[in-house]
């Protein structure tokens, strides 16, 4: 049998091969997996530019797919999988879901609500519901994904930037 760890990286995996999704759509490169008796039940990525839609993060995506697949809004006895710590949005709708844990890859001091910059899924009591919540699970490979998606996209900005400078270098010496 794997161990605990082994099982979260496992799906982790999953949740990595979502934001590889969203990175090919040109979108912010993450992903989440929702498991059920170690059985993936619902899958997402991230979609806000495709469906113009800010709430169209991979955990909500996800887990509007999970209480379908399981025919109720409550998820208890699931675990959300996702590569960067949720984002308060995300994290409010999971207290009302109610999963029983929330693994990431990526924490986020400066967004995140599973312990980064708050921590929705466990210290509020007037909130109805508290997940364990693991972070760091493939944390650096979850990194790598990102950072590599906002390297190549500053990168085609600086390229769209010289092009249009050339352009117009090349409009200045015709219009002589």
């Amino acid at each position: 049998m794997p161990s605990p760890q082994a099982v979260d990286e496992h799906f982790m995996m999953l949740a990595m091969r979502e934001a590889e999704k969203a990175r090919a759509a040109g979108e912010v490169p993450c992903g989440c997996v929702i498991v059920k008796d170690n059985r993936v039940i619902a899958r997402g990525w991230n979609q806000v530019e495709a469906l113009k839609d800010a709430t169209a993060h991979a955990e909500m995506l996800a887990l509007t797919a999970a209480e379908a697949a399981v025919g109720d809004w409550r998820l208890e006895g699931c675990t959300v999988y996702v590569t960067k710590e949720p984002c308060p949005m995300c994290a409010g709708a999971m207290v009302h879901c109610r999963p029983d844990r929330v693994v990431f890859g990526i924490r986020d001091p400066k967004g995140g609500a599973c312990g980064g910059w708050i921590h929705l899924l466990d210290s509020n009591p007037p909130l109805n519901h508290k997940c364990e919540c693991v972070g760091g699970v493939l944390g650096d490979a979850c990194l790598e994904q990102f950072q590599s998606f906002f390297r190549a996209a500053r990168a085609a900005a600086k390229l769209r930037k010289q092009q249009l400078r050339e352009q117009e270098t090349s409009k200045d010496d015709t219009a002589d």
